[in-house]
């Protein structure tokens, strides 16, 4: 579907942004642009619970209740990559 815009300073924006290498077209830009919107549509504050969680992992960290990730990925690759 061809996109038309009528604003020219949004326009020359998309136009520069491509000209610049950001996009590869015009209509990728645009698809970019709609999807951000998409993405801010979702609410990305933390809650108390995730407040509480996040405390609880940094309280496990300091008491030495973490695992090396090297050592994680080598053990699920393991598992996982037969």
């Amino acid at each position: 579907m061809p996109v038309e815009l009528k604003n020219p300073a949004l326009r020359k924006f998309i136009e520069d942004e491509v000209r610049a290498g950001h996009f590869p077209s015009f209509e990728a830009a645009v698809e970019a642009a709609v999807a951000q919107m998409q993405l801010d549509r979702f609410d990305t504050r933390l809650t108390e619970d995730d407040l509480r969680a996040i405390d609880e992992s940094d309280r496990q960290i300091q008491r030495g209740e973490s695992v090396d990730f090297d050592q994680f990925e080598a053990e699920m690759r393991k598992k996982y990559c037969k």
